[in-house]
């Protein structure tokens, strides 16, 4: 049977991992877990608190929502934060074991509450750096204590090129192939600035792939459209639009040459949908081919837009957005990638039953090799 490499999962940060792994200098900056008196739990930097801890559970969006009634109404939780934390959410030797169970011979995993503070922190760059490069470290030893079967997700930021460097080259040693950044302005400047040209030779060089996830990163809108962050460190107009910022980076990388200045450099999108990537592809060549002929002017680039997408992108797709009708609509292009998002609420924990459901779109992995292994191996340099 194909093996199948789940391309989205999460482990939970455990107490202390900051703590632990910042650089001892700073440690009075690193992200810590608070208690309050009823016993209810958030995650916090400095006397900020980022989000409240919570333990989700596949399915159950609504559980949550109601954890969330009883905190605001002043009443103790029914469950303590570390006695519902199962091992498996946290520990990479016990999460190895659990893909078993879920059909899965490896799993790309990225962090959780990582997810909820890139853009609260970027007000103090070393601070960020700090906590990003203690996840990195721990990343190091999930390589070794997952058994082979867990491919941890860096974080990481292009702020400081010097930085990114170190970075990248020792989690490359230690056996780190993808990178979680923002799909965002740097300081300012697009992604395919040329001060940024550095980033991009180095994730080639190094063998580290970059992805864009669903977090809460620097905006690609005004920050006057996000009023509404609740507990959870969510918003609305991100969960709508998820995808935008994903196809706005791709586009400038595309349309500016660093795909074509850099051909080994391999790009994810997990968790940010997949329905949109037929449409997206459409209009970057219309829109293309349109401006070229109303300036008069031919591309510089050799090959078409969709051409370096399809060749250098790779997109984790649900299976409730059934990615074998997505792949027809590509011209049988295969770039997609399964995914369970486990042990998220949104997410599954039976990923193979949930794609062998899509009625006459089934997709199973002796069927589809590319969206089940194939792709998230290109990725990850073909573990």
């Amino acid at each position: 049977m194909t093996a199948f490499i789940d391309s989205d999962q999460h482990l939970y940060e455990y107490r202390g991992l900051w703590g632990e792994h910042i650089e001892p200098a700073l440690r009075d900056e690193a992200i810590r877990f608070v208690d309050d008196r009823l016993g209810h739990v958030r995650v916090q930097w400095r006397d900020q608190v980022l989000a409240a801890a919570d333990v989700q559970v596949p399915g159950e969006t609504d559980a949550i929502g109601e954890r969330r009634r009883r905190e605001r109404a002043g009443l103790p939780p029914l469950a303590r934060y570390d006695e519902a934390l199962p091992r498996d959410y946290w520990d990479p030797a016990a999460r190895a074991e659990r893909l078993g169970t879920m059909g899965a011979d490896a799993a790309v995993v990225f962090p959780n509450y990582g997810l909820i503070w890139e853009r609260t922190l970027s007000s103090d760059l070393r601070a960020l750096l700090a906590n990003m490069a203690a996840w990195n470290r721990w990343c190091e030893t999930v390589v070794a204590d997952g058994r082979g079967r867990l491919y941890p997700v860096a974080h990481l930021s292009l702020r400081d090129l010097d930085w990114l460097e170190r970075q990248l080259a020792r989690l490359a040693a230690a056996g780190v192939r993808l990178a979680m950044i923002a799909p965002a302005l740097v300081d300012g400047r697009r992604l395919s600035h040329p001060d940024l040209e550095r980033a991009w030779s180095a994730f080639e060089h190094h063998g580290v792939s970059p992805v864009f996830h669903v977090a809460d990163q620097p905006k690609v809108f005004d920050e006057a459209w996000y009023s509404d962050r609740g507990e959870l460190g969510v918003f609305a107009v991100d969960t709508i639009l998820l995808y935008v910022p994903a196809a706005l980076a791709c586009t400038d990388l595309i349309l500016n040459g660093v795909f074509e200045r850099h051909p080994g450099l391999r790009l994810g999108i997990v968790e940010l949908s997949a329905v949109w990537v037929p449409l997206y592809l459409m209009m970057l060549e219309g829109g293309s081919q349109f401006l070229a002929r109303l300036n008069g002017r031919a591309s510089p680039l050799p090959l078409r837009p969709s051409e370096y997408f399809r060749r250098q992108v790779r997109v984790s797709s649900f299976a409730y957005e059934q990615p074998q009708r997505l792949a027809q609509m590509l011209g049988g292009a295969d770039l997609l990638m399964a995914c369970s998002d486990y042990p998220h609420s949104e997410g599954t924990a039976q990923p193979l039953a949930d794609y062998a459901a899509a009625g006459p779109f089934a997709a199973r992995p002796e069927q589809a090799r590319g969206l089940f292994r194939d792709n998230a191996a290109f990725l990850l340099r073909n573990p």
